[in-house]
């Protein structure tokens, strides 16, 4: 069921994203060749309890379910490599030089969820890597302007779709954005593509995690075996950006920045 959040819940969802949007920038200000993505996961999770939050991430099993076990997500932040789309859990694993890595965060402040992504390059890259990593980000910004009172979500996906294809990426069809408030994944479901249907009507109060992915090739993706971690099928490099966002009478609101 879609619910739309009051001018008082939409305020309290944004301090969840406050938090959100401060941990990718002390993330970005960390992330360089050499720094491990267990270490950015702990610093991750560090800003986000002192902040009076709690990670949406760690224990999830999916579902809306938290729990123990071997399936459930063992850390605070999603951190994706390369040819990662998204998923990916933080280990050990060194940073290099000339990866691209995306970096999913979500928090909940006082039962409200805030949710963002961001593909980061490190250091120098061939200029169709920056290309990909800078159209996404534009697909996203597009899928945001398309989230006015009136139109549909499929306006959303058919913006998001549209900068995809002009560029010629795979557009990740398998994972989608979604709805969001005291729920990490709540209805609607916010497709990256057209689906042949302009979906339920964008009313004030409704808030969405809008999240494109593209890859440089084509738009198939498997999961690892640890259960999470989302590759391309064709081992092509992936790029993913998202914010968490109000609809209201006033256009769309960003909840995930500073």
């Amino acid at each position: 069921m879609v619910t739309r959040k009051s001018r008082r819940e939409i305020e309290q969802m944004r301090r969840a994203g406050r938090v959100v949007a401060e941990v990718l920038a002390l993330v970005e200000e960390e992330l360089r060749p050499g720094v491990t993505t267990g270490h950015l996961d702990r610093l991750a999770e560090e800003h986000i309890r002192a902040s009076g939050g709690i990670p949406s991430f760690k224990g999830y099993l999916g579902g809306g379910r938290y729990g123990r076990g071997p399936t459930a997500f063992p850390a605070s932040t999603c951190i994706s490599i390369d040819s990662e789309v998204v998923h990916g859990i933080p280990s050990e694993r060194v940073v290099r030089a000339g990866q691209i890595v995306s970096i999913d965060v979500g928090a909940i402040v006082d039962g409200w969820h805030g949710d963002a992504a961001r593909t980061f390059v490190v250091g120098d890259a061939p200029p169709e890597v920056d290309e990909l990593v800078t159209a996404t980000r534009l697909a996203l910004m597009a899928g945001i302007a398309a989230a006015v009172v009136g139109n549909r979500v499929g306006d959303i996906s058919a913006a998001v779709e549209d900068i995809g294809r002009e560029h010629g990426y795979g557009i990740v069809r398998q994972f989608v954005g979604h709805g969001i408030g005291t729920d990490m994944h709540q209805d609607p479901q916010v497709p990256n593509y057209r689906t042949g249907s302009r979906g339920m009507e964008l009313q004030p109060g409704i808030c969405l995690a809008i999240e494109p992915m593209f890859t440089l090739g084509g738009d198939d993706v498997e999961v690892l075996p640890d259960h999470w971690t989302v590759v391309t099928a064709d081992g092509s490099l992936a790029a993913h950006f998202e914010h968490t966002i109000a609809v209201t009478d006033n256009g769309p609101e960003i909840l995930t920045s500073v």
